[in-house]
């Protein structure tokens, strides 16, 4: 059956693989490093802030939302949200998920491309992922049942709403990176924190980072397999 098929682990579980691995990663790095304290005891809410209004972005809101890890820059209201892990705390590790989310607003502010496109992309992209699948299996379903081409046509069209998950994942890539790569920056451009201090941020962030590598691996690793039991049907 579709459900059960082994061979599909062949395609998913590089990316499964990964997917756990990054995720163990970046809990235990930010938990480390949310243990330790920043030298001038700003806290993420306090970074957030002061970086937003150095670069004139006083329009934007900081808030606190619930979660570890929940932290994310809203482009419609403009608004950076902190999770509770990152609000309140002066540690490194919040230091550098305010300071990447502030990243993701001065993108916004900019114009940045990659930003723009993946904004765009959200409403195609979350039909594409939730229904493509589905759509791929009822065509295999037509294609066995009622032996017509049909059915085949219709897997293909799931392939391509799904290729808009992949799409966006891909896209999702160098938004995540350059955000890093400013959060980075900014934090010693203004000061905020020490040489030593902001190796512990690299290491928060390339962390988080390796979860959007492996979140695209596992994307492209799905459709491969739907193109590859669609190649098998043809032949």
């Amino acid at each position: 059956m579709f459900f059960f098929d082994p061979v599909y682990l062949i395609f998913a579980l590089p990316g499964l693989l990964l997917a756990m691995w990054a995720r163990f990663r970046l809990n235990r790095t930010f938990n480390k490093y949310s243990k330790v304290s920043t030298s001038r005891g700003m806290t993420g809410a306090q970074v957030a802030r002061s970086l937003l209004d150095a670069y004139g972005l006083h329009h934007v809101k900081v808030e606190g939302v619930p979660g570890q890890l929940t932290d994310h820059y809203d482009p419609r209201s403009h608004t950076l949200r902190l999770s509770e892990a990152t609000y309140s705390s002066p540690s490194v590790a919040a230091a550098g998920v305010a300071a990447h989310e502030m990243g993701h607003a001065l993108q916004h502010a900019e114009n940045y491309a990659p930003l723009t496109l993946r904004g765009a992309m959200v409403p195609a992209t979350n039909f594409g992922n939730n229904l493509g699948p589905w759509i791929v299996m009822g065509g295999l379903l037509l294609s066995s049942f009622v032996n017509s081409a049909l059915g085949i046509m219709v897997a293909w069209l799931g392939v391509g709403l799904f290729g808009l998950a992949v799409l966006f994942s891909i896209v999702t890539l160098p938004v995540e990176f350059d955000a890093s790569r400013r959060a980075k920056k900014l934090l010693h451009s203004e000061g905020i924190l020490f040489q030593d201090e902001l190796q512990g941020v690299d290491k928060v962030l390339d962390a988080a980072a390796l979860t959007y590598v492996a979140a695209a691996i596992s994307a492209i690793g799905t459709m491969l397999y739907y193109v590859f039991i669609l190649l098998g049907r043809r032949d």
